[in-house]
């Protein structure tokens, strides 16, 4: 490949020499070897020197910062510039799986709620049944934004171990980056991946700031749907937006509903498929209403996959999920930890908390930092709003002082506005800074027989490490 060529792919402009490079892989800074490709949203004058002493082929960037162009001649370290980095990822992404994984079947995930899980019990289904499959889904979802070489390089480096048969890729279904949405992003990820699969688990309101409307989710998120060129669109039937989006798919793509009165749906007697008990209710690993919703989904994309149904069923038996995701960190008092960050998930873990209570229902949720007052109103008012059906609760918020990160504090603004919000629907609560301070207070007054409920994105994440340490009362 000519330098030119590269640049041309990513709509970049090249600085320096054209010439023919070789492509070991398209990889990160700090990892990168002899001929791979790094993409960097920025670089520096050091960046360069590293490139340099690692003998990369090219760097690709969108932000050099002060005199790096410069050095970058003088040391003869080719950098092509960009503007948009996404276009540079989604092109590692098309050229890793055509040079690293071409004759894989390939499976895309994506929604606001549930993707990840979805994701996870598809990967396990596959490998449980000794299939060779890669999946870039991990308990904190760090790599489905696909805007950094991450995926890539993952994949690169695993196929060159593994004939891979499956690739089961996450992909956001919004994506920005210093406060820019990156517009398509599910599209131009969709299309890089062209996979025979494509879950689109529900529209619903996230991200604000990014987009403002649920009209604005549903068309980033659409684009995955809009990108399949033929195979299978598996759509969540009981989510409205969802379900518009099979209108939007071209001739030669097949589109299978799942959900209610669908061919793969729940009742109360457990998952049926095409009218046939698939799984008896008591038999689910998990019964959150939310777990049932991706493992419908997770059975549907393995069926468009031609797995045979009893190697589908074996495989979410055994499904053991994510972190976070609905977990079980303690029976007496019961602890459930769950990554609940926009206003359904919120929804979805204290309805599915409160069918496990015995006695009294605790929530521990923890502020979203420096995402904005407007998601933090939505938050809090679905919290209230689903309590006001509770009879026996308590709540203690918390802005996690104690544990996040700069990236995550909470703001001023952004604690008032989630305070107020309860105080607006009459929500008692009790507020701490620390989150350690939250967790002892709430074990020291809890019963045996009653539920905790974790839930918040990185201001909880913690928690469960937190916990170990607390002593107040034995946890069994």
């Amino acid at each position: 490949m000519r330098l030119s060529e590269l640049a041309s792919y990513v709509s970049g402009k090249l600085i320096g020499e054209d010439k023919e490079i070789k492509v070991g892989i398209f990889n990160t800074l700090g990892d990168a070897n002899p001929n791979d490709i790094v993409i960097r949203h920025w670089i520096d004058e050091k960046g360069v020197e590293i490139a340099k002493n690692k003998e990369v082929s090219a760097l690709i960037t969108q932000n050099p910062k002060g005199n790096s162009l410069e050095y970058a001649k003088k040391l003869k370290v080719p950098i092509i510039l960009v503007n948009k980095i996404e276009l540079a990822s989604a092109f590692a992404i098309k050229w890793t799986i055509k040079n690293f994984a071409p004759n894989t079947y390939r499976v895309v995930i994506t929604g606001t709620n549930g993707k990840s899980t979805t994701t996870h019990m598809i990967y396990h289904i596959l490998t449980h049944a000794g299939k060779k499959a890669f999946t870039n889904t991990d308990a904190k979802s760090e790599f489905n934004t696909l805007i950094d070489p991450m995926v890539a390089k993952l994949l690169a480096e695993k196929a060159k171990k593994e004939n891979l048969e499956y690739l089961v890729i996450e992909v956001s279904e919004v994506q920005g980056w210093l406060d820019r949405l990156m517009k398509d992003h599910a599209y131009l990820m969709t299309k890089s991946i062209n996979p025979n699969v494509v879950v689109v688990t529900n529209v619903a309101l996230d991200h604000i700031g990014l987009v403002n409307s649920i009209e604005e989710v549903f068309e980033e998120t659409s684009g995955a749907v809009k990108a399949l060129e033929k195979g299978f669109a598996v759509l969540n039937y009981d989510n409205e937006f969802t379900r518009k989006m099979a209108k939007l798919t071209n001739k030669n793509v097949k589109v299978f509903f799942y959900g209610k009165n669908c061919p793969v749906t729940f009742k109360s007697g457990g998952i049926y498929v095409n009218n046939d008990l698939f799984i008896k209710k008591e038999e689910l690993p998990f019964k959150s209403e939310y777990f049932i919703q991706n493992t419908l989904a997770a059975i549907s994309a393995c069926l468009c996959l031609n797995i045979p149904p009893d190697i589908i069923k074996k495989g979410i038996l055994t499904y053991k999920p994510l972190k976070r995701r609905f977990s079980i960190l303690c029976k007496k008092p019961l602890i459930i930890d769950d990554f609940a960050h926009n206003p359904d998930g919120i929804k979805m873990a204290i309805k599915s908390a409160k069918k496990l209570t015995k006695n009294k229902l605790w929530v521990v949720c923890a502020i979203r930092g420096s995402r904005g007052k407007i998601i933090n109103k939505l938050n809090a008012e679905s919290l209230s709003k689903t309590l006001k059906n509770i009879e026996n609760y308590e709540v203690v918020i918390t802005n996690s002082d104690d544990v996040v990160d700069n990236l995550n504090k909470v703001k001023k603004e952004e604690e008032k506005t989630f305070l107020k919000t309860l105080e607006k629907y009459n929500i008692n609560y009790r507020f701490h800074k620390k989150l350690k301070t939250a967790l002892e207070e709430t074990l020291t007054n809890c019963k045996k027989d009653d539920t905790i409920l974790l839930i918040g994105a990185q201001g909880m994440d913690p928690a469960s490490k937190l916990l170990k340490k607390i002593k107040v009362i034995p946890c069994s």
